[in-house]
């Protein structure tokens, strides 16, 4: 629970549908170097404000309540690798990492030690449980071991998008194993967002007025990365060239952190008519590149860490499937192909924004297939 319309609702839905249920907040790190006045304004999570909203849907539904810290496992899991990320020229996805480790790592691990069957979560996405028999007498031989034929169910958990396109979080979800998608229940994966508003004032959620949901990452105040990364990563952020695609000097930038991948505003390059993007960062040398529109669009990408949700597609074939480079982008129809430990995709049209250290989440139709590391 995080306080929020949608964990509160699903709270109450399945408090409604007879569940036995344990209301469980995570108290996550949030930078205590950000400047006092931006403390003061409301937290995006974990404030006194949003714990007390989440105990007070549980003591509505009597339900019991507990906050859980995991402060260090988020700073040393999630935290630390986006900042070490950018030092190193990327552009990490840190709500992947929080989604394997964290809300579906350690939250899974202590749901196990209360007894708990699953965890459910506000998260817009849907599991599909696929029931199917296979021959446990071929299993048999293969260990060495004779009897009966007989046919045993094995169920299959399969990721698909949201019924609602436009808060679906399936992207966020691509690294999650067999074993955790049987754990989990995303009540709200079939739903409407307006539905769930209509839930919470049948269920009397309460819902402030200043009440907004943040697009933004939860463990600095701002909207942006740029201050919390000069707070903490100051020594790789140093000034140095911008050169265009024929090497030529056109500017200088403020150091390589603060800038990414098909970024057009805020370079501070004049005397040029023609808008600019960027399109590379090389950290060895501290020079930021640029292309003029339409010359920094890329055909492929590389891929490596790949994650399957089932079967791997086989090996060094060409497959036709979907995919996604950010978590609401648009969703490309191309070819992929890998060898088993990275894999390329190439796209049907020039694409900007290809960053390194995002996540490439492959699709069929809207089914996760899985999923790999931008290189």
């Amino acid at each position: 629970m995080s306080g929020g319309v949608d964990s509160s609702v699903v709270a109450h839905l399945l408090k409604e549908q007879g569940h036995e249920c344990i209301g469980v907040m995570m108290q996550l790190w949030t930078d205590p170097l950000a400047p006092e006045v931006r403390r003061s304004l409301p937290k995006k999570c974990c404030s006194v404000e949003h714990i007390q909203r989440a105990r007070q849907v549980c003591e509505s539904i009597d339900i019991p309540f507990y906050v859980m810290n995991l402060e260090q496992e988020f700073k040393e899991e999630v935290v630390d690798p986006f900042l070490d990320a950018y030092a190193r020229g990327e552009t990490p996805n840190p709500c992947i990492q929080c989604n394997r480790l964290i809300k579906f790592g350690a939250l899974l691990e202590k749901a196990n030690e209360l007894g708990c069957e699953k965890v459910a979560t506000g998260h817009y996405a849907r599991v599909i449980e696929e029931v199917s028999s296979f021959d446990s007498a071929q299993d048999d031989k293969k260990e060495g071991c004779h009897g009966e034929r007989s046919r045993t169910m094995a169920p299959k958990y399969h990721l698909y998008e949201a019924t609602d396109k436009q808060k679906d979080q399936s992207y966020y979800l691509y690294t999650l194993s067999q074993t955790k998608l049987s754990k989990v229940l995303f009540p709200l994966g079939e739903m409407q967002k307006q539905d769930v508003y209509v839930l919470a004032q049948k269920y009397g959620v309460w819902i402030p007025q200043s009440y907004h949901e943040s697009q933004d990452l939860c463990f600095y105040p701002e909207k942006d990365p740029k201050a919390f990364l000069e707070r903490y990563i100051s020594d790789a952020i140093n000034p140095g060239e911008i050169r265009n695609q024929d090497d030529e000097v056109v500017g200088e930038h403020k150091g390589l952190p603060l800038y990414t991948i098909g970024q057009r505003r805020g370079l501070n390059i004049g005397g040029l008519k023609i808008p600019l993007h960027v399109t590379r960062k090389d950290v060895q040398t501290n020079t930021l590149y640029v292309s003029p529109s339409g010359d920094d669009l890329e055909s492929s990408l590389s891929a490596s860490s790949l994650k399957w949700m089932n079967e791997k597609p086989e090996e060094n074939q060409d497959h036709t499937l979907e995919a996604r480079i950010n978590s609401l982008g648009k969703k490309y129809q191309g070819s992929f192909r890998h060898d088993g430990e990275n894999g390329t995709y190439k796209f049907p049209e020039g694409v900007r924004g290809i960053a390194k250290g995002q996540s490439l989440v492959l699709y069929q139709d809207d089914q996760v297939i899985g999923g790999g590391i931008i290189d």
